[in-house]
């Protein structure tokens, strides 16, 4: 009896020790050891670390669709272009409006708001598709340049709850990704709305409509009788300002309420900002400006780091990616995820980093019908950009009423066919001591990413534990692959290899390796397309 309640006793305090040091780990602590507490400046911010489900995802989904998706043949900059008869860059947004729609005068940006309606959106049949081919996160945009916000915003009037489909479209994209398992973002833009709306506020300096004002210039007031009264256009256009005029108090203090709403309330893993961390800005507008602006930037940074690590007890799971526009805009890059718009790197980046490209070129559905990048380009410059230490986040631009393009649907369904044979080369992966070897070279920087597919002496590199995996952009008319990288006795692999196997493929492989590199004989067909790996022991 007496050993019977000994037992017990030890039992009870066994249990009571699991349950303690459970509750400590749970709170993301270790006895003593605090969890991060970040600051708004990069000092502080230096402490965070990328979380290891963004180094692991490699490739995610990228969503252009908003008011700009009503206007076909549209780059992205509609809203800015069509009120600039003149200097436009891309010249003839302005003209097509006069003819489609009329002058920025009588039906302005705000007016293609109703006629967005999102009327066959399915937000969780397209997160599901977006899984079944292989993205492991999804990126929607949550606010464009064009200062509309697509969720339900308490500082911004003008959103898509209140006016156009008149549906909280961030939330219910939150909903299907957590359904369906995969990491949430959101991308803001926003913080460019200033500059980029201004044109609004003008007016044609020649022509028929000399010196009648744009519906930027339009009050509250004027609103009385129309389907937008109630609402400031200066809400959504931003107050009327010269072009060297920096961006006031109110325009930031109201960025900054509407940033931190989106992420206290949608929760996202990660957060794109199109630039710098805001306000920081690169042109002469925005020069004077910069010493007080960027502190929003820096608020938010250790707001939003902080209020993740929080609920998820003491880890901090949360990105924030920006863009590099020149000395200084990114201090640091190790607290951020690098941004190198549709391009690429010369070499493995130190820290994790990404690039967001577009299946059709322009970022909003176009209307085109076909893509500016094939599912052989997007295969084998996601590959490089894997091997360098990068994820790949793939833009797809959905129809006004909310539908996948068939031919954007297509490809991303040979992707997703290459992901089931080749996946396990890419997910979960790190870089190996040298990225690839092979003729096709990549520059660094924005808007520089390759547009021609590589050749099959083009080899990538990945690693998982023990694995070195070899993916090579062709089928060679040799039949052999040679992996100079991989010579016998060389100092990079340095190692005997054991075993070589083709994924996709169940045969033996004849291979030897030599000091002049692992030879390998290829069986006779390839299993799939584009690009095919080597798993090396």
């Amino acid at each position: 009896m007496k050993v019977a309640k000994h037992l017990l006793s030890r039992l009870k305090r066994n249990q009571l020790a699991f349950y303690a040091i459970t509750l400590i780990f749970l709170n993301g602590k270790i006895w003593g050891q605090k969890a991060t507490t970040y600051a708004p400046n990069w000092e502080s911010l230096h402490q965070h670390e990328c979380p290891e489900w963004f180094r692991d995802a490699k490739f995610g989904i990228f969503m252009h669709w908003g008011v700009m998706s009503v206007v076909k043949d549209n780059d992205g900059w509609y809203g800015r272009h069509m009120y600039m008869k003149t200097g436009g860059k891309w010249g003839n947004d302005y003209f097509d409006h006069l003819e489609n729609y009329g002058h920025p005068s009588e039906f302005g940006y705000k007016d293609l708001i109703p006629k967005w309606k999102a009327e066959n959106w399915d937000p969780e049949a397209l997160v599901e598709f977006y899984k079944e081919i292989g993205a492991k996160y999804v990126v929607p945009v949550a606010v464009h340049h064009d200062n509309f916000d697509l969720y339900d915003s308490s500082f911004q009037p003008w959103n898509s709850v209140n006016m156009g489909p008149k549906r909280d479209v961030i939330g219910e994209w939150k909903k299907a990704a957590e359904k369906h398992g995969l990491r949430f973002g959101v991308s803001s833009h926003s913080d460019r709305a200033w500059s980029w709306l201004n044109p609004s506020h003008g007016h044609d300096i020649e022509g028929e409509y000399k010196d009648i004002p744009y519906d930027g210039n339009l009050t509250l007031e004027d609103g009385k009788g129309t389907w937008w009264e109630g609402y400031d256009p200066a809400d959504l256009y931003t107050r009327p300002h010269k072009m060297s005029e920096a961006p006031d108090k109110e325009y930031c203090d109201t960025w900054y309420k509407r940033t931190i709403e989106l992420t206290d309330k949608y929760q996202p893993d990660l957060i794109y900002f199109d630039g710098p961390l805001p306000l920081v800005c690169n042109g002469k507008a925005c020069s004077e400006a910069r010493t007080w602006t960027q502190k929003y930037g820096l608020n938010f940074a250790a707001h939003y780091y902080n209020d993740n690590t929080k609920r998820n007890k003491g880890t901090n799971e949360a990105i924030i990616a920006i863009k590099e526009w020149g000395p200084g805009t990114v201090p640091d890059t190790k607290p951020v995820v690098l941004d190198i718009e549709k391009g690429g790197a010369d070499k493995i980046l130190e820290y994790p980093w990404q690039t967001d490209t577009s299946l059709s070129g322009t970022w909003f559905w176009n209307g085109s019908g076909y893509s500016e990048i094939s599912d052989t380009i997007v295969i084998h410059n996601m590959c490089d950009v894997v091997s360098k230490n990068g994820n790949y986040l793939l833009n797809v631009g959905l129809t006004a009423d909310g539908v996948l393009p068939a031919h954007e649907k297509k490809t991303l369904e040979n992707i997703g066919a290459w992901f089931k044979i080749n996946g396990e080369a890419i997910y979960g992966t790190r870089p190996w001591v040298q990225f690839g070897e092979g003729r096709t070279k990549v520059e660094t920087g924005h808007f520089k990413q390759n547009k021609e597919p590589y050749t099959s002496k083009d080899i990538r590199f990945t690693t998982k534990g023990d694995i070195l995996y070899a993916i090579f952009m062709g089928w060679p008319d040799s039949g052999k692959v040679i992996i100079k990288s991989v010579a016998k006795g060389s100092g990079l692999y340095n190692q005997k290899v054991k075993s070589v196997s083709l994924l996709g493929y169940d045969g033996k492989l004849l291979w030897k390796q030599t000091q002049k590199g692992l030879v390998v004989k290829l069986p006779k067909r390839s299993p799939g397309n584009y690009a095919y790996t080597l798993k090396i022991n």
